[in-house]
């Protein structure tokens, strides 16, 4: 399962991804909006610290618009996705840019229809909301079991991308349902590593090690 970022924060960004194990980075206008930098600006920082790829969303709502504003993205790093809604207009972008081999990421996937018309496009990837859902009382991780189930029946290659992570067990959940990537915020991200017993542990260590008088070095 790969690790994406899902964030604008240069500084977290920075601070996760020297641990080697951030696989890429998804933003939204949203996000952009919040980090008060200059989008050009910004999305060559973030292209330029992660290798990987790098999800930035188009803005306009008819598909020749979408489509423009894809090319452009596309233009200002090897590494962009371009992300577009899931709607008929988006759906129309997303076929004539992945036909010219641009990356697409389809986001605000709700349903297994909704996965099943981004995989018949040509999608690259397709973001289940798992966290939204679960704010209504669906469960946003069986939609990804079902997506799986159905990609595996046809072979489709889009990836499913789980998104609107809100704790670290929607991440192990997610890869139990066989999500392609992540999409984690910073904060969660750092509490995978968390766990009480792991803390008592390495103080029994340390502490017993202390007693022994040796050195390693």
């Amino acid at each position: 399962m790969q690790f994406f970022l899902d964030s604008t924060d240069l500084e977290e960004i920075k601070r996760l991804n020297s641990l080697g194990i951030i696989d890429g980075l998804t933003t939204n206008p949203s996000l952009i909006y919040k980090s008060k930098t200059p989008f050009k600006l910004l999305i060559k920082k973030l292209c330029d610290e992660i290798l990987g790829p790098v999800s930035v969303e188009t803005v306009a709502e008819n598909s020749k618009q979408m489509i423009k504003e894809g090319i452009k993205l596309s233009k200002m790093a090897k590494n962009i996705v371009v992300k577009l809604p899931m709607t008929w207009e988006g759906l129309k972008a997303c076929r004539e840019l992945s036909m010219i081999d641009i990356k697409i990421n389809i986001t605000l996937c709700f349903s297994t229809s909704q996965a099943l018309l981004a995989a018949k496009a040509g999608a690259t990837y397709v973001s289940p909301f798992i966290g939204r859902l679960d704010d209504e009382n669906i469960d946003g991780i069986e939609l990804i079991r079902q997506i799986k189930k159905i990609y595996n029946n046809y072979s489709y290659s889009t990836k499913i991308l789980a998104a609107s992570i809100r704790t670290k067990n929607h991440v192990t959940q997610s890869a139990l349902a066989g999500a392609d990537v992540a999409t984690i915020p910073p904060k969660v991200f750092s509490t995978l590593i968390s766990h009480n017993q792991t803390d008592r542990g390495l103080e029994i260590f340390n502490s017993d090690w202390a007693k022994s008088g040796q050195k390693i070095l």
